[in-house]
Parts: structure tokens; sequence; C-alpha cells
């Protein structure tokens, strides 16, 4: 399939506007201009009927966060969201329209967390902060007007990868209980070793060379990135994970990985759903003002969460 016409008419209009690439600025200036784009490019989010502040005890400090609430009511599922931008960029402005489509579309509380970014804080910081504000919200769920039994983690791309990780520790540690992993464009192996990163690695937005330059700023030079809380696809055993559901784009670098982790975790016996958005780029779930095909992954999104929540 070629690629969308809309994703096209972006690519073109970004190549027109001389705009820098990511990897060309310091991290803080690559913060400003992503949050700015977002902002142009999230449309009319549905509007949910709360949205709080929270600070949540991290590993070394205070973790902010924001709580979407679709009604007034108690014990609500929960959906744990890490935003993508490749542990550098990112916030949770730059996501919001995500979290308030989820919110409302899935009727759960949706609540955000902002991780420590690089290159201030390099792995496994985020993997830290991610799987302590899982902890914490998992044993606060009631005050919170949540569902302690129904608790699902998801992300997209970095964040993606973090609550595949997530995943992986609650396992190990025993809690907290997750009943879905919602898996957008998620980077699973940190090798970069497949086809689809020569294919798609330059022009489409997520580049080779920016790629690299996220894991400069997140991983030290000594960092095993082929641990599985660094690369989850490397995890010897993937059973008794949580339901997934896996979704990838067609001009992606990430999507082999994508696949081959969806593949993983069916042949280890969790159940899976895999999609695959043939003409769209990495980041395109944070669009729906520009892409119809961003509003209809996140409406399938939604879906997925409503599912996991009743069964």
């Amino acid at each position: 399939m070629p690629l969308d016409p809309q994703a096209k008419a972006l690519l073109d209009k970004i190549e027109q506007s001389g705009a820098p690439a990511y990897n060309t600025l310091s991290a803080q200036e690559a913060r400003l201009l992503y949050d700015k784009a977002s902002e142009l490019a999230q449309g009319s989010p549905p509007v949910p009927q709360a949205v709080t502040a929270l600070k949540i005890p991290g590993p070394v400090s205070e973790l902010d966060a924001l709580m979407y609430k679709p009604e007034d009511s108690d014990k609500l599922p929960i959906l744990i969201y890490f935003h993508g931008g490749g542990y550098t960029i990112g916030s949770l402005k730059s996501h919001d329209c995500v979290c308030r489509t989820l919110c409302v579309e899935a009727h759960c509380i949706v609540i955000a967390v902002d991780y420590r970014l690089a290159p201030e804080h390099k792995y496994p910081a985020a993997v830290d902060d991610s799987f302590t504000a899982t902890q914490w919200i998992a044993n606060n769920a009631d005050s919170l007007g949540g569902d302690a039994e129904r608790i699902a983690v998801g992300g997209d791309s970095a964040g993606g990868n973090l609550a595949a990780v997530v995943c992986l520790k609650a396992r190990e540690a025993g809690a907290p209980h997750l009943v879905h992993q919602l898996l957008i464009y998620p980077g699973t192996d940190m090798s970069c070793s497949f086809p689809s990163h020569k294919t798609f690695g330059q022009n489409y937005r997520l580049t080779n060379e920016l790629i690299d330059w996220f894991y400069q700023h997140y991983f030290a030079p000594d960092s095993d990135i082929g641990h599985w809380l660094a690369s989850p696809l490397n995890a010897d055993d993937l059973s008794q994970l949580p339901p997934a559901f896996v979704l990838s784009a067609g001009f992606d670098p990430l999507q082999d990985e994508d696949k081959a982790y969806a593949d993983k975790l069916e042949q280890a016996g969790v159940a899976v759903k895999y999609s695959h958005y043939e003409g769209m780029l990495h980041g395109f779930i944070t669009m729906p003002g520009l892409f119809d095909k961003a509003r209809e992954a996140l409406s399938e999104c939604a879906a997925e969460l409503r599912k996991a929540f009743t069964t």
C-alpha cells in the first residue's frame, strides 16, 4: 500500500517549511518543538468530565501525572499511559489528545505519567518511574475512584516499550495485577537490526539518525540494551502476561519488531490482537486533527480497552 495521502501531505508540508529535524536540536529545544507540533495536530479531542493534576511518589522524586475521568463515579477501570518521544521528548501536553480520546471512548480513567526524560536521566530511570507509578496507582486505585481489579497499561513508541516492560516487571514481582497492555508501535528491540529499519529509516519522520539521537541520550555507553528491561522482545519467557493489543504502522522502521513481539506473545500463549495501519507513519496516533486513520486507530484502541475491561 502507498503512503496515505494525508501522511504524504504532512511530509511535504514539513519539507517545504524547512523545520529542523529534532536530532539537530538540543533535547530542550526538541521538546518545545514537539509539544508545539503535537498541539497543531491534535484537532478537537473529546472532553472528559474532569482532568486533574496528580503527584505520584517516584523512586527519586515526585512524578507529575494527569488523571482523566469520564464521569464522577467509583470503580471505573484504569488505563495507565506512558507517552512516546524516544525517552527524550514528549510530555503530558503532547499526548493530551490521546488520553482524552481513550478516556471518553473507552469509558475509563486514564492516568498519564510524566516519567523522567533523558539525557538528564539515563536508562533505566524511565523504567523505574513507570513501574513505581504503576504500583502506586494500583495500591491507591480505590481512592482515585478506580477498580484495582481492572488496571491496564499502555503507551506509544517509547511509551509502548515502557508499558511492555512494566508488564514483565509486574509478572516478575507478582503484582500489580494488570488486565491488558496497549502497545502502540512500541520499541521492543533496541538493536535496530530488523529489515524495516533499513527500508523505512529515511524520509518518514522517525529516521535512523533520530533513533540514534534518542538512544544516545537515553542509554549510557555501558548500558545492556539487549536486556529485556530495554528490549522486551529478548525476554526468555513472555508467558502469563496480560492480553495485548499491538498496533503498528506501515512506513515505520519499528514495524518488524512490533510484529515480532506480537508473534512471540502469541507463541507464549498470550491473547494478542495485532492491527497494522499500512499507509501510516510512526507517531500518527497523536495527529487525529490531520489523519483520518489516527481517529480510526484511537477508536480501535478504545474498543480493545472496553473489551479488556469487561471480560
